[in-house]
């Protein structure tokens, strides 16, 4: 049993090396994108990127897990407090208007407020199909990472505060708001996954973002527990529950010339 990790790692990346190094499971820094036939034995776990994720996970034997696309779009108004769409980068180009515009599960189109859809990256960088979430600019007084298992707030802690990186524990209204948001739509989520969320400037808590816990940073949360997401959602695809197989990362399909 080993996790794999990416060439260069975060601080973040290296506790929870050294949590899984502290519970006995072996640790493998890879040097590139490829894999060693010694890890290709269906007994690997992940921690790292989406790009490198992409590039290893099928040859580990690991099934990646993250929420789908256009999840946060799809949430009631209640949870979000704005609105959001999930539409091709092509739509998006319409945009006359300052909005928030990101990559759902990636880092392709930068997490930024455009001023109009002429500011995002062009059709000779992005595939015109690309699915981004464009959302109404809304100012957060507080961010709190929630890492969810199996239906519950496993651990978590504050990261921002009015938009400044601000660590911090977990509050006791993060909490409840991470447990009201599973009770509603846990089933529309992996059983592990993270989610980011905080009360607006109106004071309304809402839900940030989705991110897969294979590549979060785990900020101020208990490693112990934060690792305990990361193995179950990304590990061997043998040992994957049937509810979480629609939530399997699927690598994107290069772009043709």
């Amino acid at each position: 049993m080993a996790l794999v990790l990416p060439p260069r790692l975060t601080a973040s990346a290296r506790v929870l090396r050294d949590t899984a190094r502290r519970r006995g499971l072996r640790t493998v820094q890879l040097p590139d994108f490829q894999v060693p036939e010694t890890l290709r034995d269906g007994d690997a776990y992940l921690h790292a990127g989406p790009a490198f994720a992409d590039a290893v996970a099928p040859a580990l034997g690991i099934a990646p897990l993250e929420a789908p696309a256009d999840w946060l779009a799809r949430l009631p108004a209640s949870f979000v407090r704005r609105e959001i769409r999930a539409v091709p980068i092509r739509e998006a180009y319409g945009l006359r208007r300052p909005a928030f515009v990101k990559s759902p599960n990636d880092k392709n189109i930068p997490a930024l407020v455009y001023a109009d859809g002429s500011r995002l990256p062009g059709p000779d960088a992005v595939d015109p199909e690309t699915v981004v979430l464009v959302s109404d600019v809304v100012t957060f007084e507080a961010e709190y990472r929630l890492y969810l298992l199996d239906g519950q707030v496993h651990t978590g802690s504050r990261y921002a505060e009015s938009g400044r990186l601000h660590l911090g524990p977990l509050s006791a209204a993060a909490h409840a708001f991470g447990a009201e948001l599973l009770a509603s739509a846990g089933h529309t989520l992996p059983s592990a996954i993270v989610v980011d969320a905080g009360p607006t400037e109106a004071g309304q808590w809402a839900v940030v973002e989705a991110n897969a816990a294979w590549a979060a940073g785990a900020y101020a949360s208990d490693p112990d527990r934060a690792l305990d997401v990361v193995l179950r959602a990304a590990g061997p695809a043998a040992q994957l529950a049937e509810r979480d197989r629609p939530f399997v990362r699927r690598p994107p399909l290069p772009r043709c010339p």
